[in-house]
């Protein structure tokens, strides 16, 4: 795979980056590697970076971004938030990595049996965390589909993920609503947002269509050119 250049990412549109995510990720469950000289990637981005993706996802260890996507150095953003929450310093960054350092595509990525929204549905207080939580809080209110208190909780593995798809959503809303910045790149079709979930047991990634905003476009993602591989 070739190092991520100036020049392929200016020519990569947000609807080929998902694709390369795609891809990669198929690459990944069939546990399949492209080819790549990680020391070379090393050499050639000393001087400058130009990623094609820019992905929010949660602390969690099971879910090592550049992995489970087959990517190599230089190819994404990662910015890790427990439960995957939006904040300023979130948002701070996306407008960098997408508006300065030219990435084509925010991905806002949850995972199965994520301990931070568990501990949301249990309404667990500890010092710092308590704060953090409290922005998962707002999915766990708009799932109203489990109706008995006696399981709106972590024992209820249904209902931990559906407010796991719930609070992605709301990310991506969220980032949408809270940077003019990114809202118009979006606008002029320079940049996408999707979201999307990783299952922990399979290692595979599904994206949410629904969520995805890319000018006025809900189109077919396109097959990739070669030159982007």
């Amino acid at each position: 795979m070739k190092t991520i250049t100036k020049e392929i990412q200016e020519r990569t549109t947000p609807l080929e980056a998902l694709e390369v995510l795609k891809q990669g990720n198929k690459r990944f469950i069939k546990n399949i590697s492209a080819p790549r000289n990680l020391l070379q990637q090393v050499n050639e981005t000393v001087t400058g970076q130009w990623p094609l993706t820019t992905i929010l996802s949660c602390i969690d260890s099971r879910v090592p971004i550049e992995l489970i996507f087959d990517q190599g150095i230089g190819d994404i953003f990662s910015i890790r938030m427990a439960g995957n929450v939006v904040n300023s310093d979130v948002i701070g960054s996306m407008e960098f990595a997408c508006n300065i350092a030219g990435s084509k595509l925010i991905v806002v990525m949850g995972h199965t049996n994520c301990g931070a929204v568990k501990g949301a549905c249990d309404h667990v207080e500890l010092g710092n965390l308590t704060g953090l939580l409290a922005k998962i809080q707002p999915a766990i209110y708009e799932e109203k589909s489990t109706m008995d208190p006696s399981i709106r909780n972590s024992s209820n593995k249904t209902y931990v993920e559906k407010v796991s798809i719930i609070n992605v959503r709301r990310s991506v809303n969220s980032i949408i609503e809270r940077s003019s910045v990114l809202l118009q790149m979006i606008e002029r079709g320079e940049i996408g947002i999707i979201g999307a979930m990783y299952e922990l047991e399979t290692g595979k990634v599904h994206f949410y269509p629904e969520t995805l905003r890319f000018g006025s476009s809900q189109a077919t993602v396109p097959e990739l050119s070669s030159s982007i591989s």
